[in-house]
């Protein structure tokens, strides 16, 4: 009777850690929603005047002083590369939509429809990725490409930089008519959950508003 009455006690415990983690994970799930149906308002850029920097191919290169530099220290635009800041297609775009940056084609200022067209032929998919981008950077995240780790992006949690802490999601951007196996689908998972990242899917219409989904691994 006794052996009995512990096996139902360690039941019960069990019941109550499994209440308690699925409220932690409702509450944090809520929030993220919350946070991603919020009115996305433009990322302010507190830096004074604006970078000229430099296309090429799969990259954007500009001198690592001045407004470059600053954007760097404060958000974590661009990347330092043999002391040159290196942003990303993404990251460029962004800034020359801000007014913050001139990109040069060889001789000539490239305007914003100019990059793009330059920037599709370099990158497959540009235009759902860079929607993905826009919405989480406007949102006030930090975010970073994460080919090494087989994504698209990284996303810092808000108020974190790369280098004090590690990457909080791994982001593949979806336009809503594309379609996914099932396989693709558990491949997306498993990378997410060997990097102990978590996994958003950032699904893009033909407006380019974005809804986010985060999914997990789950081990019955």
């Amino acid at each position: 009777m006794a052996k009995k009455k512990d096996v139902l006690k360690q039941i019960e415990e069990a019941v109550e850690e499994f209440e308690g983690d699925a409220k932690s994970a409702y509450k944090e799930a809520k929030q993220i929603f919350e946070e991603m149906k919020a009115p996305v308002k433009p990322e302010v850029i507190d830096v004074e005047g604006k970078s000229t920097a430099f296309f090429s191919e799969k990259h954007v290169i500009a001198p690592n002083e001045g407004a470059s530099r600053s954007m760097y220290d404060k958000s974590r635009f661009g990347s330092l590369v043999e002391n040159k800041i290196q942003y990303s297609l993404h990251e460029a775009l962004y800034l020359l939509e801000k007014g913050k940056l001139d990109v040069m084609g060889g001789k000539k200022k490239l305007s914003a429809e100019e990059f793009i067209r330059k920037a599709s032929k370099s990158e497959t998919g540009f235009n759902i990725r860079y929607a993905v981008f826009k919405d989480l950077r406007n949102r006030g995240y930090i975010v970073k490409t994460a080919l090494k780790f087989g994504a698209d992006f990284r996303v810092y949690d808000r108020g974190i930089k790369p280098g004090e802490d590690h990457a909080k999601w791994i982001v593949y951007p979806v336009h809503e008519g594309e379609s996914l196996t099932w396989y693709e689908f558990s491949a997306k998972n498993r990378v997410a959950h060997s990097t102990k990242k978590r996994l958003l899917l950032g699904i893009v219409d033909d407006e380019n508003a974005v809804t986010y989904y985060e999914c997990k691994w789950t081990r019955p």
